[in-house]
């Protein structure tokens, strides 16, 4: 008798949490997408809750690759983290943002535009073709190591478009890595083009920022070779009286310290779309 009540209890959890999973599909898209400015197709992912069809419309998040990486990563490398799009109720797109774009709009390979192709092209594709909030306050976007560089990178430019910014692991500042990652081919040698070098990477950028135009969220592994840089540019925030969320933690520049930081990002995110509008 025990053994077939235990049968049954079996059955009923196990129903219970394939309804559950069933129920809260976030679904996955893979798009191509068009960039004017680079004359071609580029691929992306995204993620729309499972309740998509009944809403109205909904924010999104940019979620950006790292060097060596594509559109796909996220999906493959962090395991499950598409459920975070039902559990907030948000729109994920991850793009193709090149092998070593930098996410820059390169005066070295005019055939390097990610900037333009990210921050406009990107963005109007999107609210085009899907059921967006189109306001500054409602988009965010961050991402991994080349990735966080380029989100944080973007938004500071591009302040009228995004209105949250985030970075897992970001290179915050390119200088220490002269020869790495091929941002050499991006921006020229820092030898010859030192102007360029620092003008391009982000700790040298917070003059950009508008008093509380953005809400910033930076993470990073004390294991991490990007360690220090984001340490610096903590404490320059700091200086500056940038408000920020500054996370760090055990861990290294790898997949599982992404798809642990991720869950953060989305849930700072989450809780930046679901304050009161700006005024």
């Amino acid at each position: 008798m025990i053994s077939k009540i235990w049968s049954k209890v079996m059955v009923l959890i196990f129903a219970g949490c394939l309804y559950a999973s069933l129920s809260t599909a976030a679904i996955v898209d893979t798009v191509l997408t068009y960039s004017n400015a680079m004359k071609k197709q580029i691929k992306a992912v995204v993620i729309t809750p499972d309740s998509y069809a009944n809403e109205k419309e909904l924010p999104v998040v940019y979620l950006l690759h790292g060097h060596g990486g594509n559109y796909a990563d996220w999906i493959t490398k962090a395991k499950g983290f598409e459920k975070y799009a039902d559990l907030y109720k948000m729109i994920i797109v991850c793009p193709d943002g090149g092998v070593s774009s930098w996410y820059w709009d390169s005066k070295i390979d005019t055939t390097f535009k990610y900037e333009t192709y990210v921050a406009k092209e990107l963005v109007e594709w999107i609210d085009s073709r899907y059921k967006t909030i189109k306001s500054r306050k409602a988009r965010a976007i961050t991402g991994l190591s080349m990735g966080g560089h380029g989100a944080l990178y973007l938004a500071f430019r591009h302040q009228e478009v995004f209105g949250a910014a985030g970075s897992m692991s970001g290179g915050v500042d390119i200088r220490p890595f002269p020869l790495n990652w091929n941002m050499s081919k991006r921006l020229g040698s820092y030898a010859e083009k030192p102007e360029a070098w620092e003008k391009n990477t982000v700790i040298n950028m917070l003059h950009l920022l508008n008093p509380n135009s953005l809400s910033l969220i930076i993470d990073c592994g004390t294991e991490d070779f990007f360690f220090r840089v984001n340490e610096n540019l903590h404490q320059q925030m700091l200086y500056r009286n940038i408000p920020h969320e500054y996370i760090t933690r055990p861990g290294a520049h790898n997949w599982p310290y992404w798809t642990n930081a991720i869950k953060y990002q989305l849930l700072y995110f989450y809780n930046y779309f679901s304050s009161p509008p700006e005024k």
